[in-house]
């Protein structure tokens, strides 16, 4: 069974997620995005579009402010992740991919996003557990979410 410890909602084997889908797991902590972390990206990936680099220019663009990349609000989901969720006397915990992922509404720079999380789905697979974790990438005080994804991590045994 989980129980809440703090913000994280943890579970005491990768079995007890089988019994626990549809189940609210909590969120994060927020977490500013300023320049230098979008800045770090662009040199990290190689993207320097200027919506997303050059304040001057995109302070005149159609969002007023630099932007952080897409990629960048998806890559926060597996920060954000360990926060929110935790599964115990596991051997390994893997990042298997995501099913799907779309990014309703761009994250500027200076805002400040979480992760909040239910669980959707859990199956049996050899060794352990597959569980799939609906993430959504929250922005403070805005109605759409930065981005939703549907991440799916093993959990073995």
């Amino acid at each position: 069974m989980a129980n809440v410890k703090r913000m994280t909602t943890v579970f005491d084997s990768p079995d007890a997620l089988l019994t626990a889908v549809g189940q609210d797991l909590g969120h994060s902590e927020w977490v500013a995005i300023d320049q230098q972390r979008i800045d770090g990206f662009a040199d990290s990936t190689g993207d320097h579009q200027w919506i997303h680099v050059d304040p001057v220019r995109a302070a005149d663009g159609p969002f007023g402010a630099t932007i952080a990349h897409g990629y960048l609000t998806l890559a926060l989901t597996n920060y954000f992740l360990p926060e929110i969720v935790q599964v115990d006397n596991v051997s390994m915990g893997v990042n298997y991919g995501v099913n799907k992922a779309r990014f309703p509404q761009p994250v500027t720079v200076g805002s400040r996003v979480r992760g909040s999380a239910v669980l959707t789905s859990a199956e049996e697979i050899s060794g352990g557990v597959q569980a799939v974790i609906t993430i959504t990438v929250e922005i403070e005080g805005a109605q759409k979410p930065a981005c939703v994804v549907e991440s799916v991590s093993r959990f073995l045994r």
